[in-house]
């Protein structure tokens, strides 16, 4: 049983209800030596402050006076924590009875692994194949929004960005895993540094993995941690339009930073128009939906 004490990061926008069940849940983990509970609350205009001050005194509670996306606060929270281990969690995932517990465990066996994200589960009990991730070069990505990935879910030539090649239930290296649940060894924390702050929402938690593995240490997903993630519900569902609108912001800043330079500008030209082209179609499909 791991003796290593966890500090838990949050950061939450009109999300009341998610996010008591969130700490309800971490509160009840089983052998979880959860040395601390941080919230960032950008400045929710639900019951969300008086939720945790009536429901969480033990909650180590940050007010902003402004909706400051993501990154920065989450930067703020890490900076206030002490433990040996970080776990970054959504204020919509919950954590089951042992998940804290497992990720911890896997850390303290394995001090080559810097970072370990759980399986993450849709309310419905399936898969979310966004929590272990390859490398989001342009192939896999097409391979992936063009529904290659889909047909052929078995051949890694596709399926590079979700990994859905590999089998579900068995622990592996990736690339990166979901910033919705991942657990960051203290020692990345100190080497690596914060969440770069060029991402006002999306793809940090891709960016903090490329930067981890370049420092040195491996990132594994460990199925044995399992998290329930109802996915929009911690504050991107609020501002649906620019929350779609970050997305694609933030994977051309992830695009530029860590591939541009390994492809000619003609192609950067082409990628680029094409992710322009895909955020007018996502809003324009999502507008006529709705």
């Amino acid at each position: 049983m791991s003796q290593t004490n966890v500090s838990v990061c949050i950061v939450t926008l009109n999300a009341s209800k998610y996010l008591h069940r969130c700490l309800t849940l971490l509160e009840k983990s089983q052998g979880a030596r959860i040395e601390q509970i941080i919230v960032v609350d950008n400045r929710s205009n639900d019951n969300t402050v008086k939720m945790i001050l009536s429901n969480h005194s033990t909650v180590k509670l940050i007010r902003n006076n402004r909706n400051e996306g993501y990154t920065i606060p989450m930067n703020r929270a890490m900076k206030e924590s002490d433990g040996e281990y970080l776990l970054i969690l959504n204020p919509d995932a919950f954590v089951k009875p042992n998940a804290v517990m497992a990720l911890a465990n896997f850390l303290d066996l394995h001090p080559e692994v810097g970072i370990a994200g759980p399986k993450v589960l849709n309310v419905d009990g399936t898969f979310q194949k966004s929590c272990r991730r390859g490398v989001a070069r342009p192939w896999n990505v097409i391979s992936y929004f063009t529904g290659l990935a889909n047909r052929f879910p078995n051949d890694s030539k596709y399926t590079g960005y979700h990994l859905s090649h590999l089998n579900e239930v068995s622990a592996c290296e990736v690339d990166g895993v979901s910033g919705s649940c991942m657990m960051i060894r203290r020692e990345v924390f100190d080497k690596v540094g914060l969440f770069d702050e060029r991402f006002f929402a999306y793809q940090e938690d891709s960016d903090y993995c490329f930067r981890t593995k370049a420092a040195g240490w491996k990132i594994f997903y460990v199925p044995e941690a399992e998290v329930v993630h109802d996915s929009g519900r911690g504050g991107s569902a609020a501002f649906k339009y620019r929350s779609l609108f970050e997305w694609h912001r933030s994977y051309f800043l992830l695009y530029r930073k860590h591939f541009s330079a390994d492809y000619f500008p003609l192609f950067n030209g082409l990628f680029y128009s094409a992710m322009l082209g895909k955020l007018l179609m996502t809003v324009i499909w999502d507008t006529v939906r709705n």
